[in-house]
């Protein structure tokens, strides 16, 4: 006969067996559970970390310098707009028969950048039309008040320097200011 058919066979063996194999599982998976929850608490608390060190080292900015030299003012001809620094500094230096200043690049409307027309002799903002005479103040278009200069002034070695950290609005009384240009 067979163990499986066979009536005196102890049942109570086969049972603990059972029983001992059922906590043996109980314990394992306890056990990959526990590991589990270990697992996520390490990968929760080392994100966690890599955030804190990530905010120690923040992205910069590299922008241009807020204070720079242009060159001498010779070498500007009277009655023109020099574009070269339209795009690295955001200014326009501009030169008339009396004066030398820097004009800002942003329109006073919605702040789009206006080019300039040397045949037309203005500043068109392609944005939404505002149009500026070679001084910066506004003649056409929705744009409120005239382009806002920057400070100016002579370096040590003779160069014209530009700060843009100081603006000079015209509708504040600002473009009299000594700072607003240079007289050539």
């Amino acid at each position: 006969m067979s163990e499986t058919t066979n009536p005196d066979a102890p049942r109570a063996a086969v049972g603990s067996t059972n029983k001992e194999n059922k906590n043996s599982i109980e314990r394992r998976s306890f056990f990959s559970w526990l590991a589990l929850g270990w697992l996520g608490f390490a990968a929760a608390t080392g994100g966690f970390f890599t955030v804190i060190i990530r905010f120690l080292f923040p992205n910069v900015l590299f922008e241009p310098p807020q204070t720079f030299k242009i060159g001498y003012p010779d070498e500007f001809s009277p009655n023109s707009v020099d574009i070269r620094f339209k795009k690295k500094f955001n200014a326009w230096i501009v030169r008339d028969d009396e004066s030398i200043f820097a004009l800002s690049t942003v329109c006073t409307h919605l702040g789009c950048t206006p080019n300039w027309l040397a045949t037309d002799s203005k500043f068109k903002c392609p944005c939404h039309g505002s149009g500026f005479r070679m001084t910066g103040v506004n003649f056409e278009g929705p744009a409120p008040r005239p382009l806002e200069r920057f400070k100016i002034g002579i370096a040590e070695d003779g160069q014209i320097l530009i700060d843009k950290t100081k603006s000079y609005k015209w509708e504040k009384g600002e473009w009299e200011n000594k700072d607003s240009f240079l007289t050539v």
